[in-house]
């Protein structure tokens, strides 16, 4: 996974200490006037936005940032063909753009991923930097507007609400596509687990009790195609996050738009970003309603589910070493106590555990988020995103470190499972159709009650010949699948 995509997660300063400096130009808004550091690429509703939310004390996403200069980037191209647009202004934004997305001024977006206005904040942070970038590429001044605006010139065409949704699809589906890569290299893990412990005999459990015997391999295989199956879970929430309402501006009327704007935008925006993103059929709709955001967080949540549910299976067949199952060993990664010497815990799989426990707690915020919007427009997306990219980024982080620090070095205790499975009363279900329930569980409630194995009760009891008898309670000949 490529971690320079998500350095968000470390944190930042919202405001920069130059802020207080002496060193400052007046902006104007609806607001009023208010003083910019002057060497800032952000502006005035940058900063209003930044004092107004410190919230997280981190910045945006940098994959959000990316995806909003893209759209900014393929904006002034399209309005530039449109005729609305200057050649001088369009080429100045978009090698602005350019310029951000080469990893320059990222610095300058200073507004807290969680924040009021349904991601005004973010897209004027975005048009602003890039308009004082391009203002300097023409020869001005930071900060004058009559050569590049950052609404009349930047945001030509768009609005919060067609541009700010669009960058969610387009940061979730690269998001998604860096956890799939994850999930594809622990099936892959697993799936050769499964084929290394295909010979090994081990007693399978049904709430938490003896049932019948399985292979440690045939338990390893249903993982793997547990995590396959979310891999194509997750090529759906892709296809789902593709439709956009570009064009769609306000409300999704496509209010201030040229029509060949609106026609073109998506194309272009796929040109530049080279994505497969479609116009929506009905920008009204796609403007109004996040409930995609929902049905792919969901699916996340379900790929969260299913690791979960093997990181408890590999603790319990973990515990021990000797008072637990013990039945396969975890690689040790750190000392497991402070007081305890020699003790080694499953902590890959604790940390998969609470990862997952995070992103079931997120799916329900995004679902409260999504059911709150009212009208033409939902005012939640950032806490949508907020959740939606923590949940995407860390479950990533946890799929990584599970194959490379857990699974791959997993080893099976043969001898120990062997020992289990043989000393089990379980086995004796292979019995009832040769000699009916009853009488199979008389004999197991013997051998349970006596303390010796199913095998020496069947002989005992003359209910099958010796030979026989240790034929069908060969354990291996009831691994069929």
């Amino acid at each position: 996974m490529n971690n320079g995509t998500i350095g968000w997660r470390s944190g930042s300063k919202r405001v920069p200490d130059d802020v207080k400096s002496k060193n400052y130009r007046m902006e104007h808004d609806s607001i009023g006037d208010k003083e910019v550091p002057s060497d800032a690429y952000y502006g005035v509703q940058s900063l209003r936005a930044a004092e107004n939310f410190p919230i997280t004390g981190l910045t945006m996403h940098p994959e959000i940032v990316s995806s909003i200069v893209y759209i900014k980037k393929a904006a002034a191209i399209t309005n530039n063909e449109t005729g609305k647009l200057s050649k001088e202004k369009a080429d100045a934004i978009i090698k602005a753009c350019d310029e951000i997305l080469d990893g320059q001024f990222l610095e300058n977006f200073i507004v807290d991923p969680i924040q009021g206005g349904a991601g005004t904040s973010i897209n004027m942070n975005a048009n602003e930097v890039i308009a004082n970038r391009a203002i300097e590429i023409l020869g001005g001044n930071k900060g004058d507007y009559s050569v590049i605006h950052p609404n009349d010139d930047v945001n030509m065409g768009q609005s919060t609400n067609d541009v700010v949704p669009t960058a969610g699809k387009m940061t979730t589906i690269r998001l998604l596509l860096n956890l799939r890569v994850q999930m594809q290299c622990l099936q892959v893990a697993l799936s050769k687990k499964a084929k290394e412990f295909e010979k090994v005999v081990k007693m399978g459990r049904t709430q938490m009790q003896d049932a019948v015997p399985i292979s440690l391999g045939q338990e390893f295989q249903a993982y793997s195609d547990a995590v396959l199956r979310n891999v194509g879970r997750l090529d759906a929430a892709i296809e789902e996050m593709r439709t956009v309402n570009m064009g769609g501006t306000a409300i999704g009327t496509g209010i201030n738009a040229d029509e060949k704007y609106i026609s073109n935008i998506v194309p272009t925006l796929n040109k530049v970003s080279k994505m497969d993103l479609k116009h929506a059929d009905d920008l009204i709709d796609s403007t109004q309603n996040l409930d995609p955001f929902v049905t792919v967080s969901g699916i996340v949540k379900a790929c969260a589910v299913s690791l979960s549910k093997i990181a408890n299976d590999l603790r319990l067949m973990s515990s021990g070493p000797r008072t637990g199952f013990g039945e396969i060993s975890l690689p040790a990664r750190q000392n497991g106590s402070s007081i305890m010497p020699g003790k080694v815990n499953p902590v890959i799989p604790e940390v998969v555990n609470q990862v997952a426990f995070n992103v079931i707690g997120n799916d329900m915020t995004i679902t409260l988020a999504a059911e709150a919007g009212q009208l033409e427009l939902n005012a939640f997306e950032p806490i949508i995103f907020y959740n939606l990219f923590q949940s995407i980024d860390t479950l990533g982080y946890a799929v990584e470190t599970f194959t490379d620090n857990c699974v791959t070095g997993i080893g099976a205790n043969e001898k120990r499972c062997r020992e289990l499975v043989e000393n089990s009363i379980g086995i004796i279900t292979v019995l009832v159709p040769l000699v009916g329930y009853q009488k199979a569980a008389d004999t197991a409630k013997k051998a349970l009650y006596s303390g010796r194995s199913v095998l020496d009760v069947v002989i005992e009891e003359k209910l099958l010949d010796p030979d026989k008898a240790r034929e069908v309670l060969d354990p291996v000949k009831m691994l069929r699948n």
